[in-house]
């Protein structure tokens, strides 16, 4: 399957999103999605994800999905910061608003991976739930490049594996505290790691995981 972890076009336009419905025709396997902040720029985002869904995507937001016996939870996330740097809802309403969503977005991550019963188990987001994996990009920015809220659902459901995109400068491969492999799979933070190899992560799951017909 090829799975997107988000920022699917750049300014979440729909013409943006006819163009990769149309480069995405040529794929002759399942495609799951998740969106990320670029695809919410114009306000457009219920326009795009109709326009992939049509196309065949599955895009994800909260939601579940089973591919070839491999469940997938996916959810876009949110920013925050990482423990004791994570922000607090404290003080001003707007202040709280934003906590609320990395806490809503959280929860909708929770929500997902409680419904999946395969046996093999995917996480797929756009913000990182690690901070391992956004080292790289300046430290004053990390706290708007994902949250360790996102981190917790992992712990209470756990995965097999976690993909993120977003933090472009960042590392490509982290844990979370209970050793789930986390993977930062943002384009450019590929090209410029591995400029031998395609800018994509392949992970291959033992046969013996999926079931047999």
């Amino acid at each position: 399957m090829l799975l997107m972890a988000g920022d699917l076009v750049d300014y979440g336009l729909p013409e943006e999103a006819h163009i990769l419905a149309e480069e995405l025709s040529v794929a002759n396997i399942p495609i799951v999605a998740v969106f990320g902040n670029h695809d919410y720029e114009s306000g457009k985002e219920d326009e795009v994800r109709k326009i992939l869904c049509d196309a065949g995507v599955q895009v994800l937001d909260g939601e579940a999905c089973e591919v070839e016996g491999i469940g997938i939870a996916g959810v876009k996330g949110f920013a925050g910061g990482y423990g004791r740097g994570a922000l607090g809802p404290w003080g001003e309403p707007i202040i709280k608003q934003f906590v609320n969503e990395a806490l809503h977005e959280a929860l909708k991550l929770e929500s997902a991976l409680a419904k999946l019963r395969t046996q093999t188990r995917i996480a797929l987001l756009h913000y990182s739930p690690v901070e391992a994996t956004v080292h790289g990009e300046p430290q004053e920015i990390f706290p708007f490049l994902g949250t360790s809220r996102l981190e917790d659902p992992l712990i209470h459901y756990p995965v097999d594996v976690v993909f993120h995109g977003h933090a472009h400068r960042g590392y490509p491969e982290g844990k979370t505290v209970n050793n789930t492999p986390v993977y930062n799979v943002a384009r450019p933070l590929l090209q410029r790691t591995y400029p031998d190899r395609p800018a994509y992560r392949i992970v291959e799951f033992p046969r013996s995981s999926v079931p047999q017909e």
